[in-house]
């Protein structure tokens, strides 16, 4: 798509677009021809307004060559209206807006470019379903138009299955297959995607519990009450919930992020005072975020940076860093969790999500925890990688490790846990076992049988 775009430059081969053989050198003259890409990371100029934001490089200007600022702000009032966009201010600054309503605004920057042909990459990660739907509805509408295609990538096969027209497969950087979407089934495509049955893709071997390892009583903070649980040595303990269930705000806690106001945290028995994450750290506990990009990586720092990072202090010696022993471990978990990479310099920011995701665990390992909190572990990679990531936890557990795992996809709740407690407003709602738990029954749960 970066080639599509002007980003980077073709080795070889050719593209087609309007009937014409096109190679651009730069974004600004494939826009020119009517291409325009919404990247995965949006990267918005917070400090500026929507309307500036949309025309930025083509702003409405008088005979003095004076921004029109009262005709930029109407033009794009009328933008938003057209796309049926709401709740979003021409004036407003970016940085008051929300993920999904940053989204917004970037569809109708690429609208606002005449774009015949739109890329979307993963437009929905940090979308709800109630924007998932908007937003396929703005799709459509482009689309019925007949003035404007759409390249959508996302690892969401119902999203896949449910906007698109045709399906391109892509494997290992080589194309597997295409075919009209109506032709494919889920195990065709997950097959297609990762090489095996969509079965074989949540292969948890049960796995014996031990003593318990963590022990939360009657925890409290900012926008969680009166949890308790116990989560067990080699036991994966699945957190389900909606958004806003409090589930982020319970594991950030844990790990010291936020503050506890009430409630107790015991490891191995022993009561734990966790007032940061250096002290989480020390007593074995680790955390991999929810949002890898802003808050587990160093994107303009290498590999081995981001994995030596929280071990730094052990690799040190009267205030010095042993360079050569840092690479050596680094690598060496970098092999062991099977991080794709070019070199262990490489900035990690240039790798797939689903690389980062596994320096992220490479860096937690090197720390030697006992205990793995993951808040959406696979958010934002692909299939395979998720089979990776799954190979990751279910080998951590064999060695003795505990994992609290938060996913906000069912099917990944129930495939990987061994019980799943299940939080909605903030409270613990439901505890299930792994075979006794359905979709259903967390659905339940969470209030939808009552129509909310």
């Amino acid at each position: 798509m970066k080639i599509l775009n002007g980003m980077y430059s073709a080795d070889d081969g050719e593209m087609i677009f309007k009937g014409e053989k096109v190679a651009f050198s730069s974004t600004h003259k494939a826009l020119a021809a009517g291409i325009s890409m919404i990247h995965q990371e949006l990267m918005p100029i917070l400090e500026l307004s929507v309307a500036d934001n949309i025309f930025m490089g083509k702003y409405p200007k008088n005979r003095l060559s004076m921004v029109q600022k009262r005709s930029m702000l109407e033009k794009t009032k009328k933008l938003l209206e057209e796309l049926d966009i709401k709740g979003i201010s021409p004036g407003a600054k970016m940085k008051t807006l929300s993920m999904a309503q940053t989204q917004m605004v970037e569809i109708a920057k690429a609208v606002s470019n005449h774009a015949q042909l739109i890329i979307m990459d993963e437009p929905t990660s940090s979308l709800t379903d109630d924007d998932v739907a908007r937003l396929f509805l703005i799709i459509r509408r482009l689309q019925a138009s007949n003035r404007t295609s759409f390249i959508y990538i996302s690892h969401r096969l119902e999203e896949i299955f449910e906007i698109s027209d045709t399906i391109t497969v892509l494997r290992d950087g080589e194309t597997i297959e295409t075919d009209e979407t109506r032709n494919f089934t889920n195990d065709r495509l997950v097959r297609s995607m990762v090489g095996r049955e969509l079965k074989d893709l949540y292969n948890k071997v049960p796995v014996k519990t031990g003593k318990a390892m963590l022990e939360v009583s009657k925890l409290c903070g900012n926008g969680f009450r009166d949890i308790s649980f116990c989560l067990h040595r080699g036991e994966i303990l699945g957190l389900a919930g909606l958004v806003g269930a409090g589930r982020t705000e319970l594991v950030e806690s844990i790990f010291g992020i936020r503050k506890i106001s009430s409630g107790e945290i015991r490891k191995d028995g022993k009561l734990l005072t966790i007032n940061s994450t250096v002290d989480a750290i020390h007593n074995g506990i680790s955390l991999a975020t929810e949002d890898r990009k802003q808050l587990g990586l160093v994107l303009g720092m290498s590999v081995g940076f981001n994995i030596s990072l929280p071990s730094l202090k052990g690799f040190a010696k009267g205030g010095l860093v042993n360079a050569r022993n840092e690479e050596k471990q680094t690598a060496v978990y970098a092999k062991l969790l099977g991080v794709k990479t070019a070199s262990m310099k490489a900035k990690v920011g240039t790798l797939s999500g689903g690389n980062q995701q596994k320096v992220v665990l490479a860096k937690w390992l090197l720390t030697q925890p006992d205990v793995f909190i993951l808040d959406e572990p696979t958010r934002g990679i692909d299939v395979g990688a998720k089979s990776d990531i799954y190979a990751i936890m279910e080998e951590l557990v064999k060695k003795g490790k505990s994992i609290i795992m938060i996913s906000s996809e069912l099917p990944e709740v129930l495939g990987m846990s061994d019980r799943i407690l299940v939080m909605h407003e903030g409270r613990v709602v439901g505890e299930m076992l792994r075979e006794d738990a359905t979709q259903e029954k967390i659905g339940r749960m969470f209030g939808f049988e009552k129509g909310e």
